[in-house]
């Protein structure tokens, strides 16, 4: 979805805010990511745990997370004077997909969140996305402790579609996410041109 606003400095610019969601597994760091990076204080929709939740969620790995997204994140930041991102993050647990075709309403794009330790946990997000032709990058969050792999290794891993970006990052960095999200922005921009250049050729 674009939102446009006008500059308000006086000028006569009219920017634009582009919706990006954040996708992944249970624990691989959306929460993180959208905090990072985000301008303003975000939104988060985080409940401890219940012993109800544990005997259907996937904790395998993340034993120790002490909160998860039951609704989504959201923050927002400025790429430059004229673009800002707004940003969602899903749910990672299975019982809350439900919420992702309202999340993803309109949205240029999605940066799903990789864990090499769990990277089959992404199936699931890297499917959603191929199938509602939503372009997106997959982001591998490169945890203390977890082998390092290239991102061809991952994309073939992935058996991602030629071209989907694959980058590594640290999801607690800003400068980190910042990169994965201008990434996404140049890669979801060259699909809808092209997709537009089809539908009109």
């Amino acid at each position: 979805m674009v939102y446009e606003y006008s500059d308000t400095t006086g000028g006569d610019t009219t920017a634009l805010a582009l919706k990006i969601l954040v996708a992944g597994g249970f624990g691989v760091g959306k929460t993180t990511l959208v905090g990072a990076v985000s301008e303003i204080r975000p939104l988060r929709t985080e409940e401890v745990p219940s012993e109800a939740g544990r005997s259907v969620d996937d904790a395998e790995g993340v034993h120790r997370k002490a909160a998860t997204t039951v609704a989504m994140d959201f923050g927002r930041i400025t790429i430059r004077s004229d673009l800002s991102l707004y940003l969602f993050g899903t749910p990672g647990q299975d019982r809350f997909w439900f919420l992702w075709d309202d999340l993803a309403q309109g949205a240029l794009g999605a940066v799903v969140l990789a864990d090499t330790r769990r990277l089959q946990d992404c199936f699931p997000a890297v499917d959603y996305f191929e199938h509602r032709s939503i372009p997106f990058v997959v982001a591998v969050n490169c945890f203390a402790g977890s082998r390092t792999y290239e991102p061809h290794d991952v994309s073939r891993a992935l058996d991602l579609d030629a071209g989907t970006p694959v980058v590594l990052c640290d999801a607690r960095d800003r400068d980190s996410g910042k990169e994965v999200l201008i990434r996404l922005v140049d890669h979801a921009g060259r699909m809808h041109a092209a997709r537009l250049l089809d539908s009109v050729s």
